[in-house]
């Protein structure tokens, strides 16, 4: 194709990666993806809209090229047949085998640490569950726990633990969310679509969290206790 003006002209001509890609991008793709809050968000580089095959702004991701309906691969053959969806294709393999070649992409221990500032925040936010559980606990041991409607004592503090719980894995979660950037490895292969999640990104960089097997906590596998390793009517975070 041809080749387009440079978006940087001083000190050398260079072209951007939306360039690059647009040059791939048949004429007939006209395609537009809002964000997963639905709002119109051009300025943060979020969501996707390609206009007569130029790239105005967005990722491409897995929803946008690969096999899905409504893609830039299902418009192309549409519009243009196998042919054209088979150039887009090779165009986009070459750009890629090209960029792997002379860039890379690794992910390593170093995507996966949050700042100090980041620790003490999810450490604030897991005391503060870890306190509440250990209010309920304390109420339910005095048999002041109140049960909720359709639920005895003991189920609803298993109820209410876990929501407790829930909440210290997800405000955590989304602390370290916001203090990774978008150049991170972790967040690129997230946001791609290539591989794993942001809840992957949350339990590698802040905490696991509760566990949940069939809707209710770690049952216990030993007398009164989930492992040996603890002691016996044990109902802490750790402990279930």
């Amino acid at each position: 194709g041809v080749i387009p003006q440079p978006a940087i002209y001083k000190p050398r001509p260079r072209w951007t990666g939306k360039q690059l890609i647009s040059m791939v991008i048949p004429k007939e793709v006209s395609l537009f993806n809002g964000t997963d809050s639905g709002e119109n968000a051009p300025l943060k580089d979020e969501g996707l809209l390609i206009q007569a095959g130029q790239l105005m702004y967005g990722l491409l991701t897995k929803k946008s090229v690969g096999a899905a309906a409504g893609g830039i691969v299902h418009i192309s053959y549409n519009e243009l047949g196998p042919e054209g969806a088979m150039a887009f294709l090779n165009g986009v393999q070459q750009v890629v085998t090209y960029w792997l070649l002379n860039n890379g992409h690794s992910i390593g221990i170093g995507d996966t640490i949050p700042d100090a500032a980041t620790i003490a925040k999810v450490q604030v936010h897991i005391d503060e569950e870890k306190a509440e559980v250990a209010r309920l606990t304390a109420m339910a041991t005095a048999n002041e726990l109140e049960a909720l409607p359709g639920m005895n004592v003991r189920a609803t503090f298993e109820n209410k633990v876990s929501m407790a719980l829930n909440q210290a894995r997800d405000k955590a979660g989304t602390t370290t969310q916001k203090s990774l950037k978008d150049s991170n490895n972790a967040v690129t292969m997230a946001s791609s679509g290539s591989k794993g999640s942001s809840i992957n990104i949350s339990q590698m960089t802040a905490l696991v969290g509760q566990q949940i097997v069939e809707g209710k906590r770690i049952p216990f596998g030993f007398k009164y206790r989930t492992l040996p390793h603890f002691t016996k009517d044990d109902y802490s975070p750790e402990a279930r």
